[in-house]
């Protein structure tokens, strides 16, 4: 049996590639949007993608099963249990249900139906049939069961919440009795990703070690206690996660060629700015801090560029980028790879020869100030009247914060602006490192805030300097 994890760690998503290599055939099960990798692994195996499959209509990330299943002709195979739901697979499509079966030479996938996470949701059993036809050896189980944790139930609205978590217990407690210990767990996603809470660093399980190890998977607990659990627990709901679940239904269209290759001179970029352009700030906090295009969105490229732009980035709006001056076409090329995997497809170019040229042309730059620890820590203690607005979710908020803080989780920050004071004082912004408060701080300053300020090197940087937690 060939079997391969695709890991990017920006979406904490896995994909995975099965199937028999003296058959010559594989399947790809929940493949991203740049599906040209995939294509170039089956080439160095020697193998053809017969077959591309979706565990589920996903919901953090756009998804390449339709391109991927055009370019390779393989059999593109959905959930057949989407129909008359919310939300419905729209583009052409072999519909699985429980107990059917693909056949690859030696290996033999089988579909479960697995609700809870999303009403159509299946997770695949893998029998290599060359070494035993008794048992399967591994599931690839989607966003129905993760290493430490089980899927959101709440995607479709609080409509829907509590039936799908009922529906998530059922799934758990009749789909899982009766397969082994030993059975490898291979999810969809691991730690970060918030399609569920708690999920561990570990991108690998057996069902065994998650039936001790998973609290979801308590043997006695009841029902009601499971609901209230799993509802208790669900992480902020990015809402970005509807648009996708739209697109995915109806199928991204055709990628082609990644976008935003252009260099766009100063004068022009100043031009589609005006025009309602929005611009991506892709460099480093510091950079960032020193000077910006006004009404950039800081956010950088060595972190989670997918999930932040797909945050707060407006959806139907054309994207320009600003980029570190070095490796130029490289930070490009990763920047547009990261947006499309979020269904950001309209990266018009780039800032050719990034600020420094910008400043050159005497065009308008604002700044975001960095603050220590020290300096905030300073200032705090003398009682300088500042709002300082902590944008980390809310087990970091919980394991220690600032005192006198507020809580304001960095992706629900632009529907919670009226709880941001406009009071003319200075706000000093933090997170873990400054990362996430460099991508809060510029979205209130697009929403007209004033005296906005960095806490540089975050939550880390204030303990590091001993600084008191509450």
């Amino acid at each position: 049996m060939l079997f391969e994890q695709f890991e990017r760690n920006a979406l904490s998503h896995y994909s995975y590639a099965v199937g028999c290599p003296a058959d010559g055939r594989i399947a790809i099960v929940d493949p991203q949007r740049d599906v040209d990798f995939y294509l170039q692994f089956a080439h160095a195996y020697g193998v053809r993608i017969s077959h591309v499959l979706e565990t589920h209509i996903h919901a953090d990330y756009a998804s390449g099963a339709r391109e991927l299943a055009e370019l390779a002709d393989a059999e593109l195979c959905v959930s057949g249990y989407d129909e008359g739901e919310q939300f419905e697979v729209r583009f052409p499509h072999r519909d699985l249900r429980e107990g059917d079966t693909i056949e690859l030479g030696s290996v033999r996938i089988e579909v479960l139906h697995t609700p809870g996470h999303t009403p159509e949701h299946v997770a695949f059993l893998v029998w290599d049939l060359a070494r035993t036809k008794e048992i399967p050896q591994l599931m690839l189980s989607g966003d129905f069961l993760f290493v430490g944790s089980v899927g959101r139930p709440d995607l479709l609205g609080e409509g829907e919440t509590l039936a799908l978590a009922g529906r998530m217990q059922e799934s758990i407690t009749e789909k899982l009795r009766g397969l082994p210990d030993g059975l490898e767990i291979h999810p969809a996603h691991g730690a970060g990703s918030m399609c569920g809470s708690g999920m561990s660093g570990r991108p690998i399980s057996t069902l065994g070690f998650e039936r001790i190890a998973n609290p979801y998977l308590a043997e006695r607990m009841s029902k009601d206690a499971f609901v209230e659990k799993l509802i208790g627990s669900v992480p902020p709901f990015p809402e970005y996660y509807r648009r996708m679940k739209r697109v995915n239904s109806a199928g991204p269209k055709p990628l082609g060629r990644l976008p935003g290759a252009t260099p766009i001179d100063p004068a022009r970029f100043r031009e589609l700015v005006e025009k309602g352009h929005a611009v991506i700030d892709l460099r480093d906090q510091a950079s960032f801090g020193a000077e910006h295009v006004p009404g950039s969105f800081g956010i950088g490229l060595r972190g989670n560029l997918s999930g932040w732009a797909a945050w707060v980035v407006p959806y139907d709006t054309p994207i320009l980028l600003v980029v570190p001056d070095s490796p130029l076409g490289a930070a490009v090329h990763e920047a547009s790879r990261a947006l499309v995997r979020v269904g950001l497809d309209d990266v018009v170019g780039y800032l050719d020869g990034g600020m420094q040229a910008w400043l050159e042309a005497g065009l308008p730059a604002t700044s975001t100030p960095q603050l220590t620890a020290v300096d905030l820590g300073e200032r705090l203690r003398q009682g300088e009247e500042l709002h300082v607005i902590d944008v980390r979710g809310r087990d970091e908020w919980e394991q220690g914060h600032i005192e006198g803080a507020e809580h304001v989780p960095g992706g629900e920050l632009q529907n919670r602006l009226d709880r941001i004071p406009k009071d003319g004082k200075p706000m000093a912004i933090v997170c873990g490192s400054g990362y996430r408060s460099t991508v809060a701080a510029s979205v209130l300053e697009r929403h007209g805030f004033k005296s906005v300020r960095n806490l540089a090197g975050g939550m880390n940087g204030w303990r590091q300097a001993g600084l008191p937690v509450s």
